[in-house]
């Protein structure tokens, strides 16, 4: 039986989650293939050296983001209940991954520039858990639809758009507030826009 790994110092912790902020700052401006390891320990206040004690890779500070990422992705979806009021189940969703993109823009421009690189690293979790947990979800709004709370549509479309309509800000965030100009807070217009929007689409006809 092997030992147990020594728990870090928290000096090793510390220059890990630098690590891991600094590469999450590059990545998200330089993509995957545009990121060195020397910008990253740069930004860190590392050494190359240093940064290869914890990480021997830079795909593999990359995986640690992305281990790390797609968990705080899911958990908006994963609090969407069944059992609650279908029109406010899916626009307290759409205000939960709206709130992400403004919490987390960074983390959501590095998810994106995964998906248009062919995810090559994240392919499995996609076709895994991201699915598992949208197929979940899409049979629960199915049987709000069938149950007349809501009207129909389809439900894993749905769910792309409010991501589509949510991640926007976050991803293309330059160009919103270029476009909106100054004095505007986009997330409290989005947020208005995206609630008249979604309770438009979703609440039955008749």
């Amino acid at each position: 039986m092997s030992p147990s790994p020594r728990p870090r110092t928290r000096i090793q912790q510390k220059n890990r989650d630098s690590i891991v902020e600094a590469a999450l700052e590059v990545f998200s401006l330089h993509g995957f293939r545009g990121a060195t390891l020397d910008q990253i320990a740069e930004v860190a206040g590392l050494s190359k050296p240093n940064l290869l004690y914890y990480f021997p890779s830079k795909e593999a500070v990359h995986q640690a983001l992305l281990t790390g990422l797609l968990d705080t992705w899911l958990d908006p979806l994963r609090e969407m209940d069944p059992d609650g009021d279908p029109v406010e189940e899916v626009l307290a969703y759409v205000r939960r991954k709206l709130d992400l993109a403004r919490d987390y823009p960074r983390e959501s421009r590095l998810f994106a520039g995964e998906i248009l690189q062919g995810a090559p690293r994240m392919r499995g979790a996609i076709e895994g858990d991201l699915k598992r947990l949208v197929d979940e979800k899409a049979v629960t709004l199915t049987r709000w639809m069938t149950e007349g709370r809501i009207a129909r549509v389809n439900p894993v479309h749905l769910i792309f758009s409010i991501w589509a309509l949510t991640q926007h800000y976050a991803d293309f965030d330059v160009q919103v507030r270029a476009v909106l100009g100054d004095g505007h807070d986009p997330y409290v217009e989005a947020g208005d826009y995206l609630e008249i929007l979604f309770r438009k689409l979703l609440v039955p006809v008749g």
